[in-house]
This record gives C-alpha cells, sequence and structure tokens, in this order.
C-alpha cells in the first residue's frame, strides 16, 4: 500500500540513523518499527507488583547495627 505520512522531525531522525547504521532501505525499518509499535500496544496491560508487608513483631530500630545485634546476639561477628 502507497501512502503520504508526515514524520515528526525527531522521529525522521531517528528513522534515518536506523537506516545509516543497518544500510536497509528506509521502507523496510519503517515497517519493522511499526510492527514492533502495534505489536507492544496489543499485549493487555501489566497487572501492578504489589508487595506484601509481613510484621515480625520486632520493636523499632534507629539502626540496622542494633536490630542486627538483636536479632542474631552481640557476639555476631
Amino acid at each position: 500500500m502507497r501512502t503520504t505520512l508526515t514524520l515528526d522531525d525527531d522521529v525522521a531522525a531517528l528513522l534515518k540513523k536506523e537506516v545509516r547504521k543497518s544500510r536497509e532501505p528506509f521502507k523496510q525499518i519503517v515497517n519493522r518499527y511499526l510492527r514492533l509499535g502495534l505489536a507492544t500496544s496489543k499485549q493487555p496491560p501489566r497487572k501492578p507488583f504489589k508487595v506484601t508487608p509481613l510484621n515480625l513483631n520486632l520493636p523499632p530500630f534507629e539502626k540496622v547495627e542494633k536490630l542486627l545485634e538483636y536479632l542474631e546476639g552481640p557476639y555476631r561477628r
């Protein structure tokens, strides 16, 4: 299919850079990146990663050293 497409300057520059790098025709580069973009947009949105905290029932500690001493004893080293 033949069509006229107006590209933003930054997009055209990126495509031309890819043409120079890959030495493939401009048409192939444009089609490849359009396919990649369209395939990516069809994927369902990812479910957000959620971390559920675990309550260890520990007293609050201001420094990690005190926490380690509490957990492992004063002679942990």
